[in-house]
């Protein structure tokens, strides 16, 4: 009988922390599944980091899902009546955790990523650092917070102590700066939700220039890029195409469902 019972609580024991596992990961479930806060900064810091080692290359994807992890939390804090009416899955307006637990689990998670990055040298280091203090922000931050993931990422996928050379410090900027000017694709879905709560974005103040933007700005940096990358124009010639085809999605196509899918088109644009 004392067999039984204890047994029954293993198992109820067991399914508390698989609950606890499951809510810290819906934390970051969309972004893990987003190739441009995700995928992207994996392989391109496996890509530019100066001194490649692969038994490294797991740590890449590690230090960015714990700093995906310490800003959503971050994040979804800020506004949780915002979440239930356009992300009502997030942990906070399912009922999964409160604001405040989320919160002090938000400040627990600033030292454990700087211990974490402490480990991979100073430029990590930084990184982790701008990430804590940055918090929540808008497009432009946003695309900052982007760049220290690429900038952590990369150094974390070389040898221990190693830095990004010149080479990879430009291409992280160009990046942040075409996230920073693209960023409000994600934006166009939620626009709905966004009225309704009175938040300002660019699709909610300027919806149709804030389409159109979308249908220039891809395809003319595609372009651009590939010139300072000094690719070839037969893929220079698709990289354009694909920006074309995404931005005019976005411009022809206003419905929720169909921002939905332009979204996760230009997430590997």
């Amino acid at each position: 009988m004392q067999g039984a019972v204890w047994m029954d609580q293993e198992h109820c024991l067991m399914m508390h922390r698989l609950l606890k596992i499951l809510t810290v990961f819906l934390f970051t479930k969309n972004d893990i599944r987003m190739v441009r806060t995700t995928l992207i900064p994996t392989i391109f810091a496996i890509s530019v980091t100066p001194k490649y080692d692969p038994t490294h290359a797991w740590n890449a994807p590690l230090w960015i899902w714990f700093h995906l992890l310490q800003f959503n939390i971050a994040n979804q804090i800020q506004d949780p009546e915002e979440d239930r009416k356009n992300k009502p899955s997030r942990p906070i307006p399912a009922g999964r955790i409160s604001v405040d637990s989320a919160a002090d689990m938000r400040w627990v998670m600033v030292p454990i990523c700087l211990l974490l990055s402490l480990w991979y040298g100073t430029q990590a280091m930084l990184a982790s650092t701008v990430f804590a203090a940055m918090g929540l922000s808008k497009n432009a931050l946003t695309a900052i917070l982007g760049g220290c993931l690429e900038v952590g990422a990369t150094v974390a996928a070389g040898p221990l102590n190693s830095c990004i050379d010149k080479a990879g410090a430009l291409v992280v900027a160009l990046s942040s700066i075409v996230f920073a000017t693209t960023l409000h694709a994600q934006d166009f879905k939620d626009e709905e939700g966004d009225r309704l709560i009175g938040r300002h974005t660019l699709p909610t103040i300027f919806p149709k220039a804030a389409r159109f933007s979308m249908m220039f700005g891809l395809p003319l940096w595609s372009y651009a890029l590939s010139r300072i990358r000094k690719i070839d124009a037969l893929s220079t010639t698709a990289f354009v195409l694909y920006g074309a085809f995404v931005g005019i999605r976005f411009v022809m196509y206003n419905t929720v469902g169909a921002d939905k899918q332009s979204c996760k088109f230009y997430s590997v644009s």
